[in-house]
Formats: C-alpha cells, structure tokens, sequence
C-alpha cells in the first residue's frame, strides 16, 4: 500500500507556507491531503481527523504547520504512532522566539522540526521511501540532480 503525507495546518492562514510544501511532493510523486484543524481552537476535529487517518491502516507521515504557540505539533505527535514532522512558518514576531514552542516538547512527545517547506517534503518522502522502492529512486535522482547543478555551477565558475 502507497504512503501518503497529511498535512494539518493551524488555520487557513497557513496555506501560502503549505504551498511550498506540497510543490515538492508533487515533484516527487507522493500523494497527500491538506487538512485545517487548531490544537487550541478545534481539538475535537484534530483528534476525529488523526482517528479516521488510523483508521485507514496506510503508512502516513504528518507535516504540522502552526505557528506561535505550536501545539499541533505536539498533540498529533501524542496521539497517532506515525512519525510528525513540525514544519512552521518563518516569524519575526517575537524575536523568532515564538520556534522554541516547537523545539521544547514534553517527554514522550517526539515531532521532527524541519523549517524548511522543501526539506519538510524531502524528510517525508525519506521516511516514506523506506517501505516504497520506486520512491527511493526518485529521491536518489533528485539528488543526483542537485548534485549536478552544483557540478555544472563549479564548471562555469571555472571556465
């Protein structure tokens, strides 16, 4: 059975950052869902979203995407046994300070934080990839890909 990637925003306001998200995850071919639901504001609608997502048996990997006072994180984290990958926006407010939310979690309570919208795809896809051959491939040719352009950015700097 394919993977697939959930992504759970904290509010509508989120969209542009899981925009960038989702780019890369059609780039690599990983289907995926975006979904609304607020830790703070509508826990009963997160955990019937994380209930109904286990209840279909099908290897997932979440994205997170909450700012501030990131609890989506760290609830869909308590409550689901698949890996989380907290991804939140970039803020000035506050110093920066607000990613500390993200960074200091309770014991037993273990998301990933990736800033990085791409990178948070790429992560995803390597988890994913560990159950999916064809998907590793194209991880590896994205990487050779990559790879390439600095090789060629090095070829032109020295010619």
């Amino acid at each position: 059975m394919p993977g697939r990637v959930v992504i759970l925003m904290g509010s509508q306001s989120d969209l542009d950052h899981v925009a960038k998200i989702a780019a890369r995850l059609d780039a690599l071919g990983i289907p995926y869902v975006r979904r609304i639901a607020s830790a703070h504001k509508s826990v009963r609608h997160l955990l019937d979203v994380l209930e109904a997502y286990a209840a279909e048996a099908q290897p997932t990997v979440y994205i997170a995407v909450a700012g501030r006072s990131n609890a989506l994180a760290g609830m869909v984290d308590a409550n689901t046994p698949y890996p989380v990958i907290t991804c939140p926006p970039v803020s000035s407010a506050f110093g920066g300070g607000d990613i500390y939310s993200s960074l200091r979690m309770p014991s037993g309570v273990a998301p990933l934080v990736i800033l990085d919208p791409e990178a948070a795809a790429l992560a995803a896809a390597k988890i994913l990839a560990l159950g999916d051959v064809a998907l590793a491939g194209r991880i590896v040719a994205y990487q050779s890909e990559l790879a390439q352009a600095i090789v060629s950015a090095d070829e032109r700097l020295q010619a």
